[in-house]
């Protein structure tokens, strides 16, 4: 989760917004280009999937504070992995996992895009939902959504927050919700059969 923030400094927690964590608070950690989803964004991306995400599998590819990933655990996700390359954000996962007794939570610290591609050999088809959320200015976001592709399950879900609208998008996905707020540009996509 990482970018610009559209606003000031960044905040030293976000709280979990729904779920049976709901009011929990996570640590923003003061990390270059850390920048966690914000609360009116998250909100909005769990009304448009639903309430209840009892037994699906999700993978936060760029955690950061993991504020997205705790979401979906939060309602009920069966699997969610959390994918961050920095080491201190790692620990810092780690640390909230514990404190909630996120069962259904694993820390995996290492790339990204790397980690979906060998997964995506190793276990296709096997996700409902990738939330991918890359540092805006790195360039990642279409490597990412091209190593996301073949972990998804026929409908599954991508959910993806830039810096700029995406103009271009590969042709096994369409848009189904999209939202602007501040420099965050937020689409919900899913994977056509």
């Amino acid at each position: 989760m990482s970018g610009p923030s559209g606003r000031g400094a960044r905040p030293g927690a976000v709280r979990i917004v729904g779920g049976r964590w709901r009011g929990s608070k996570l640590p923003v950690a003061e990390r270059p280009g850390t920048r966690p989803t914000p609360d009116r964004v998250r909100e909005t991306l769990f009304n448009w999937l639903g309430q209840d995400l009892s037994g699906w599998r999700v993978l936060d590819a760029f955690a950061g504070s993991g504020a997205l990933g705790f979401e979906a655990a939060s309602r009920g996700a069966a699997e969610v992995v959390l994918l961050e390359r920095d080491a201190a954000l790692c620990r810092a996962l780690q640390a909230a996992c514990r404190r909630l007794w996120a069962q259904a939570v694993r820390i995996e610290c290492g790339d990204a895009i790397a980690w979906m591609a060998s997964a995506g050999r190793a276990r296709p088809a096997a996700l409902d939902l990738v939330l991918l959320d890359p540092p805006f200015d790195a360039g990642l976001l279409a490597p990412a959504l091209a190593a996301a592709l073949p972990l998804l399950a026929d409908g599954g879900w991508i959910y993806v927050e830039s810096g700029e609208p995406l103009v271009a998008l590969p042709r096994a996905i369409e848009v189904h919700r999209g939202l602007r707020a501040g420099a965050v540009h937020a689409l919900l996509l899913r994977r056509c059969g």
